[in-house]
């Protein structure tokens, strides 16, 4: 690989997540200081929860549920990706997470449709939230991110190429390569609050690298004590 050329990270988020929406902030971070290059997709903790509402709390079951407002917003990424291209997700959600979460204004008609203003996306794409017409790519990419890691985790998934691509280990400079079978190194997470930033971005992701890419690794956790802080 050319010393120019970025190595694609893919991450899949759902809008509604903002624990995954620290985490994207934290990769735009490590964009900056990094050979990264994020590509963004959609997933959805509707799909990921459609067999288990009975056994969710009965609020966030609520919101899983058809009709339920987890639906809207991924419905309207996805179906501003079929129509307008890969580059207005990333675009959308941006928009989308600080009218959720940074300015927290819920998730909302009225939040979805400003949203679309913000990314420079015709409004009749809100149309598309309270329909299933592009539910099958929905669920498409969502099975993509999810299938790299598990049906026991969620949002956010991220996926960098493996060793045979030879730039999983040069988007870090402390020399994380990747899996020894090759294929993707892909994970869960980090979970994060605040969104680390400058050095500390590049840090997290050169560990994040590292640990994920030996072979039988599954798990570091603690007990959260922060709610997602948002700057």
């Amino acid at each position: 690989m050319s010393e120019t050329a970025k190595t694609p990270a893919d991450f899949w988020f759902d809008p509604l997540c903002p624990w995954a929406w620290m985490t994207s902030r934290w990769m735009l971070e490590v964009e900056k200081v990094r050979p990264v290059e994020v590509r963004w997709h959609v997933m959805s903790l509707a799909v990921l929860n459609e067999d288990k509402l009975d056994t969710l709390p009965a609020e966030y079951a609520e919101n899983m549920r058809p009709g339920g407002k987890a639906w809207g917003p991924v419905r309207v990424v996805i179906a501003a990706q079929q129509l307008h291209g890969d580059e207005a997700v990333g675009r959308l959600y941006t928009a989308l997470g600080t009218r959720f979460h940074n300015e927290g204004l819920g998730v909302t008609p009225e939040s979805i449709a400003a949203a679309l203003g913000d990314a420079g996306l015709p409004a009749e794409l809100i149309e598309y939230a309270d329909k299933d017409t592009y539910d099958a790519q929905l669920r498409a990419s969502h099975k993509e991110g999810i299938d790299l890691v598990g049906q026991e985790v969620g949002t956010p998934v991220i996926a960098v190429p493996g060793p045979e691509y030879g730039s999983a280990s040069e988007a870090s400079s402390s020399g994380g390569g990747g899996r020894a079978t090759g294929g993707k190194i892909a994970f869960f997470g980090p979970v994060v609050t605040p969104a680390p930033k400058g050095e500390q971005a590049a840090k997290l992701w050169d560990g994040t690298l590292m640990v994920a890419s030996i072979p039988g690794f599954y798990e570091i956790k603690r007990t959260r004590t922060q709610p997602p802080l948002f700057d």
